[in-house]
């Protein structure tokens, strides 16, 4: 092995794919290529498609960098592909990744291991068979939701804020949900937490800290998210150094019950009596300049190189257990 280097193994470099987020996965892509270049790995750029096994077997890959956000990169389609092929991979397995990305089955999960999330409901998309009928008061005739407004409205398995509405009003329901339900049969409907939103970054079971987001909207957006300067970052949150610790405590619990490895980011909300509410786990977090890990883990000490690197020690490592 060459001195300092963690695998002589090709890394391909796993970007794009068919989600709504292929442009943020892209941009992902690009930044951690350039960083494997830097550190002198054999990387290669691959823009994942419906042909991804053929490519990497023809791109001789022996082990995969994954930045597929959303469907198929983060929901285990991906992960199972490599175990079939034999490649290993940084990140999740299959099974916590997929119970990461489907914000119904996480939510459950957190609730068993009793952690806090803001009340919800699921509706269905109207389909034959289908479980969601919207009258005209914009409510459903089978959804009964019991907890009070505003309430945030989104897609079960999606990332990036990408189909995202906060409904102050009942009459706006009907037209959130239809939003939702453009990435995917099922839509969440759950109480909106007011307080701070947290984010708390964790590589192979630790906690590297935390950030606090405060977006120019009233949520943080996509657009807050991906363009700079929409955004104020606060490193370390501004919260009582005992509900950070179990903010952190909450995330760590939350990475662990779904079974995730390698690195992650858990989103949570904070309310005005410090209670930590889990949102969800991303399970292959973003890695453009405005992403929170790397942000995250500069804060700790560790430079974007030194967290790529570490990523791929700890695939590497898991591979071989």
């Amino acid at each position: 092995m060459t001195k300092g280097l963690v695998t002589t193994k090709r890394i391909g470099v796993l970007m794009g794919g068919l989600s709504a987020e292929r442009d943020i996965s892209i941009r992902s892509g690009l930044a951690v290529y350039q960083a494997l270049q830097e550190l002198g790995y054999d990387a290669v750029l691959i823009d994942a498609g419906k042909d991804i096994a053929n490519v990497l077997k023809k791109e001789k890959v022996k082990l995969a960098f994954l930045l597929l956000h959303g469907g198929m990169g983060e929901d285990g389609t991906i992960q199972g592909m490599l175990e079939v092929l034999g490649i290993p991979y940084t990140g999740s397995g299959l099974l916590a990744s997929a119970l990461a990305m489907d914000k119904e089955a996480s939510k459950k999960i957190f609730l068993y291991h009793g952690l806090h999330v803001p009340p919800f409901v699921i509706a269905y998309r109207h389909d034959k068979g289908s479980k969601l009928i919207p009258n005209k008061s914009g409510q459903n005739s089978e959804l009964k939701i019991d907890f009070d407004l505003p309430w945030v409205v989104k897609p079960v398995a999606e990332g990036s804020s990408v189909g995202i509405t906060i409904v102050k009003e009942k009459e706006k329901l009907s037209e959130a949900l239809q939003k939702a339900f453009q990435f995917g049969k099922k839509a969440i409907i759950e109480k909106f937490i007011s307080g701070k939103e947290v984010h708390i970054g964790i590589i192979g079971n630790r906690v590297l800290g935390g950030v606090e987001v405060r977006p120019s909207s009233e949520f943080y957006s996509y657009d807050d998210k991906y363009s700079s300067g929409l955004t104020e970052y606060i490193i370390p949150p501004e919260l009582d150094s005992l509900v950070y610790e179990r903010a952190k405590e909450a995330a760590l619990q939350a990475h662990v019950s779904l079974g995730c490895s390698g690195a992650a980011r858990v989103d949570l909300k904070i309310d005005e009596a410090g209670a930590s509410y889990v949102l969800e786990v991303n399970t292959i977090p973003g890695m453009t300049g405005t992403s929170l890990l790397p942000k995250i883990a500069q804060s700790a000490g560790m430079n974007f190189n030194e967290l790529i690197e570490e990523i791929i020690r700890l695939a590497v490592k898991e591979a071989k257990e």
